[in-house]
């Protein structure tokens, strides 16, 4: 019984400091009497906790704010230079390894060409794991203030002891990515599925932030989305929700990368549609990012029969995104989704418009990542940091 009550007062504990560092981290400069005032904690709690999180370095004042007839009320925030994050963002053509502040400034960046290797599992890792010391070496930190590391992978992610990797697209089937980079490093690891981690950061600090349920559509090379059902990432039983890439959008249709036919990826993908502009004669050599440029700006009739295919493609995939989950947002990034969108937007959402029943449809807005073509790795970040405010900063609730 003893145990059991030390281990409920350890546990309540720590849920105050969540709850207490969390509203400071996404809603701070707040004072002693806000912050009881929004948490329902008791005056006495919000005091100890935040004297707590002072001295362990995570919450710094902050200036103060007069207040009606009594003294100056002391503002606090997060500290950001608690600590820092990484985020590992593992594309088609590069691993991207970026080094942030608590408050997601980015310090230090590795943009490391996958090269002939391609998707070699030990070329990835050796990628992450020589990006690792470059990104602490160039912004000068000490290793020992790394909160952890956040790996944002393509494929479906089977969170067990160690996170393991199975994507068919690249090749990997059961690839136990978390092992094979601890070989290589003691710092905290934090795996999962690319979209999902964008989702996350885009319901943080973007284009959702102030909503609870939204599809982020990651759209590169391939595509897939991040699923936000009341405000957390839908993984399904098996980890894999948010393959929407892999949905049939043509039974029977074009060839995809995953061996199926008539996969939404076979007809908005980059790599799909390039090798389409190729064989209507686009020009051959160029880059990826290039080339997509280059297509949605080419006055073409071929060029333009592809643009349409396009809209009406993506259109459909967002319609089914609609049907499904019926989303206050639905947010289109990666690099290729926002040249798309950037070019063609209002075509894809009439097209959406088209296909999905109208009640959902009118409920859902349609726009793009506010995060930049590189959020990926920003969202990898929020992974040890998502840990890091889950744990109220506790070291006993660090791994």
């Amino acid at each position: 019984m003893p145990e059991r009550h030390r281990r409920t007062v350890r546990d309540l504990r720590r849920t105050n400091r969540s709850v207490l560092l969390r509203r400071l981290y996404f809603d701070g400069p707040l004072s002693r009497q806000d912050l009881a005032r929004e948490t329902g904690l008791s005056p006495a709690s919000v005091s100890n906790v935040v004297s707590e999180l002072i001295e362990a370095g995570l919450v710094a004042e902050a200036g103060s704010v007069g207040s009606d007839g009594g003294r100056p009320r002391v503002l606090l925030k997060t500290a950001a230079g608690y600590g820092h994050l990484v985020g590992v963002d593992v594309g088609e053509t590069r691993v991207m390894v970026e080094l942030f502040d608590l408050g997601l400034t980015q310090l230090a960046k590795a943009d490391l060409p996958l090269g002939d290797g391609g998707h070699d599992e030990r070329a990835v890792v050796r990628h992450i794991l020589e990006g690792l010391p470059a990104v602490i070496e160039g912004a000068s930190v000490d290793p020992s203030t790394i909160i952890g590391v956040g790996v944002g992978v393509p494929g479906v992610i089977e969170h067990g002891p160690e996170a393991v990797v199975h994507c068919q697209t690249i090749g990997w089937e059961g690839v136990p990515l978390e092992r094979m980079l601890r070989a290589g490093t003691d710092l905290p690891l934090f795996v999962d599925n690319g979209a999902t981690s964008l989702g996350q950061a885009e319901m943080w600090f973007g284009a959702g932030r102030g909503h609870r349920n939204a599809v982020v559509a990651l759209i590169g090379s391939g595509v897939g989305a991040g699923v936000m059902i009341d405000g957390s990432p839908y993984r399904g039983a098996a980890g894999s929700a948010g393959e929407w890439g892999h949905t049939t959008v043509q039974v029977g249709g074009a060839p995809c990368r995953c061996g199926s036919r008539g996969c939404l990826e076979a007809y908005v993908g980059a790599t799909a549609l390039l090798e389409r502009y190729r064989a209507a004669g686009g020009p051959a050599g160029a880059d990826e990012e290039d080339a997509l440029a280059g297509l949605l700006a080419d006055p073409s009739a071929a060029a333009a029969e592809l643009r349409a295919g396009i809209a009406s493609h993506l259109g459909a995939g967002i319609a089914d995104l609609v049907n499904l989950f019926s989303p206050e947002k639905i947010i289109i990034g990666g690099w290729a989704g926002l040249l798309i969108g950037g070019r063609m937007l209002g075509e894809v959402v009439d097209a959406a418009r088209d296909y999905a029943l109208r009640q959902p449809f009118a409920q859902t807005s349609v726009e793009l990542c506010h995060l930049g073509p590189e959020a990926v790795a920003v969202g990898a970040a929020t992974l040890p940091l998502a840990h890091l405010l889950d744990s109220g900063g506790d070291p006993a609730g660090t791994r």
